[in-house]
């Protein structure tokens, strides 16, 4: 079957649901346009109507990622614009949370920027669990993760992520991609749970989901291949760093420091010492009943 046949049979199936594709873009001129290209021409044309809202959520960006976004028929909203009464925000998973605030849509499916590799069928295997089964309110995608081509991407995962879920969250350890950037969640979920805004953010929703609403509550769906851009080991130590704490804060092994957050140091041998913080968002419902109260 088609990706807009596909995509028409679960349009069917939606009834007055909404969906939005969501992309969280800093500097990704090169591959976001093709990414939101495909979601119009083949999720959102009149055949298939499944995506009603194509977001763009732009990190304050210095190439021409929104410019290229808007031409491609995506929606742009700089991340600076959402919500500016919640103060400054960073990284990933502040725009994550700016983005389920900026769109209405009752199922929200998020994807990276960076892909190579995207296809409309990432979308429609995402949504479909959702569709299927009110119970379920997380998707997570899994696929083979390439590095320069072969296969042995996916390295913070299985020597950071992997091993940290087997040893305190065990019910989550069966799940193949737990950092991965593809993936569908239930707005009456998500809108309950905090944001780590770095990039904890990720095994954050995993867990802080799993513990909410159970971890049978959380599916996968099969995206084959993943090609994206691939970070230099200098890179992923910051992200290591964030998750390792990320995990130890919600296992109570590593309490979290009073204030606006806390953070970590990262040392590494004739490279400057890098902060790590990982101040988080507030569950939206909350940040909305403390604004209307």
């Amino acid at each position: 079957m088609s990706p807009a046949s596909t995509a028409g049979r679960l349009a069917e199936r939606k009834g007055n649901r909404t969906i939005a594709v969501c992309l969280p873009a800093l500097n990704e001129e090169s591959t976001v346009g093709a990414i939101c290209a495909e979601v119009r021409r083949t999720l959102m044309a009149p055949a298939a109507g499944l995506v009603d809202d194509l977001l763009v959520v732009d990190d304050n960006s210095t190439d021409r990622t929104g410019e290229v976004a808007t031409a491609a028929g995506a929606r742009v909203v700089p991340a600076a614009e959402v919500l500016p009464e919640s103060g400054p925000g960073f990284g990933k998973g502040n725009a994550l949370w700016k983005s389920v605030a900026a769109t209405t849509a009752d199922l929200i499916v998020w994807c990276d920027a960076d892909l190579r590799s995207f296809e409309a069928r990432y979308v429609t295997a995402l949504v479909e669990p959702l569709l299927a089964d009110e119970r379920v309110v997380l998707v997570k995608g899994y696929y083979e993760r390439l590095l320069d081509g072969r296969a042995g991407g996916g390295r913070t995962t299985e020597l950071m992520a992997r091993p940290l879920l087997a040893q305190f969250f065990p019910e989550l350890a069966h799940l193949r991609q737990p950092l991965g950037g593809e993936y569908a969640v239930r707005r009456q979920a998500v809108e309950q749970v905090p944001f780590v805004q770095g990039w904890g953010v990720e095994v954050a929703l995993l867990i802080d989901l799993s513990r909410r609403f159970g971890a049978d509550r959380i599916a996968e769906a099969d995206l084959g291949v993943r090609r994206h851009r691939n970070r230099s080991l200098e890179e992923l130590g910051p992200q290591a760093l964030a998750i390792l704490q990320t995990v130890l804060q919600r296992s109570g092994v590593s309490p979290p420091v009073a204030g606006d957050g806390w953070s970590a140091r990262l040392r590494i041998p004739g490279v400057e010492t890098q902060e790590v913080s990982l101040r988080e968002r507030p569950p939206l419902s909350e940040f909305r009943a403390r604004r209307a109260g």
